[in-house]
């Protein structure tokens, strides 16, 4: 597939508007200059050349240090797509079937139960399963998993009980999941949940490597994603990006001593595929850039055209969009579905948003966000460093921003 590696190339060459790349710009200045965000930096590319990419504002405002093209961000839920990867490589080697019950891989989520809240003397009413929670239900946050972390009638302190987030590896939490009882009956709710953690604990399964050496293996090696990783080491300290949140009284606040900053130095026993990785703009955009080729980039093909349009095809059924689940700006919704561990744009007017058609794309804690858009064969990736409640919706923003800049093209 000539021509699909991200070389450089002007906006026009990719059938792209500079005014257009430009207004985006001037979006996410506009934000750093009111102090609603410490900076950005933000890479475009269309039919596989690299059109734009910018970097604005402060890496660290205290110290002065201006975002660049090779700042390292924690992209948190930005990893899920990563895992579906994964496990879609793994699909391949025929190791294991969207319907397949979890159970056939991790046993100890046998003989599942649901939680019907606590009895008069505080125990677990348990409901058995209408039928053992799925593969397919583990991709799409249906299996009945949950974080663990919101009020659920009670749900919450079994978690807690489990001490399921100090695990020693994944195995350990796979199997301490599996004794829990799930939150609803599999396949009839929209919860976001540990299940890509879950699903890491499988892909070591099934692939004999940890969770880290199998992604770097398969995935950041062969893609040469060289900044990508589930630690950072020493000497790449000084290019992490501070994190911010928002206070109503002081602006941004660098976090310090926050648990969900907890480092590694090294590949961590107990890789979050749900959250845990670092990377760059640069790295990242070669994973879109995969996706958006079918599988392939720079002449090595990392999973199959079959695996990437499974992964890209919203899988939830029009009863569930229409109920509306969602989390943060992630609002599932008609025209708004859920592929494998990402949203997909089933039909954008529906949705509100001008993405084309059959959009995957998903975001992380730290207002990161990405898109593959198919239709306009186009990605996009966003960074930033910013926990807050009250952040602007920038991935919906650049969207709409970005239908101005796609240039229509007459094909002969």
């Amino acid at each position: 597939m000539p021509n699909r590696d991200l070389t450089p190339s002007t906006p026009a060459e990719a059938s792209l508007s500079s005014a257009g790349l430009a207004a985006i710009d001037a979006y996410l200045q506009g934000l750093v200059d009111k102090g609603v965000a410490a900076g950005y930096v933000t890479l475009t590319a269309r039919h596989g050349k690299l059109a734009h990419r910018s970097s604005i504002g402060m890496k660290d405002i205290a110290r002065g240090e201006p975002m660049a093209a090779d700042t390292m961000f924690r992209i948190f839920s930005m990893t899920k797509p990563v895992t579906a990867v994964a496990m879609m490589i793994l699909h391949d080697q025929g190791l294991w079937s969207p319907d397949d019950p979890i159970e056939k891989h991790l046993p100890a989520f046998s003989g599942a139960k649901v939680f019907g809240g606590l009895d008069e003397d505080g125990k677990p009413i348990l409901i058995p399963a209408d039928h053992p929670p799925t593969l397919r239900e583990l991709l799409t946050h249906t299996a009945g998993l949950t974080y663990g972390r919101e009020p659920m009638g009670g749900l919450e302190k079994l978690y807690e009980a489990a001490d399921v987030w100090r695990s020693a590896d994944l195995a350990e939490m796979g199997a301490k999941l599996g004794k829990l009882p799930l939150a609803y009956q599999p396949g009839t709710k929209w919860v976001y949940s540990l299940a890509m953690d879950v699903q890491g604990a499988i892909i070591e399964t099934l692939s004999g490597q940890t969770l880290p050496a199998f992604m770097q293996e398969k995935i950041f090696g062969p893609l040469g994603m060289v900044d990508t990783a589930f630690h950072t080491p020493p000497e790449k300290k000084g290019r992490l990006a501070t994190l911010y949140r928002t206070s109503k009284s002081r602006g941004l606040v660098a976090l310090e001593g926050n648990p969900l900053l907890r480092d590694y130095d090294a590949p961590p026993a107990l890789a979050s595929g749900g959250g845990g990785l670092v990377s760059t703009a640069g790295d990242y955009a070669r994973f879109a850039q995969m996706l958006a080729n079918g599988g392939e980039f720079a002449g090595k093909r990392i999973v199959s055209q079959a695996a990437v349009k499974q992964m890209m095809t919203n899988q939830l059924s029009d009863e569930m969009l229409e109920a509306r689940y969602g989390i943060g700006l992630q609002q599932i919704r008609p025209g708004f579905g859920f592929g494998y561990n990402g949203v997909v744009f089933t039909d954008p007017e529906k949705a509100g948003v001008p993405a084309g058609l059959g959009t995957y794309h998903w975001d992380g804690a730290a207002g990161t966000w990405f898109w593959v858009d198919p239709t306009n064969d186009l990605i996009f990736v966003g960074m930033v460093q910013l926990f807050s409640e009250t952040a602007p919706a920038c991935q919906a923003k650049t969207q709409t921003l970005m239908a101005d800049a796609i240039l229509q093209e007459v094909h002969s």
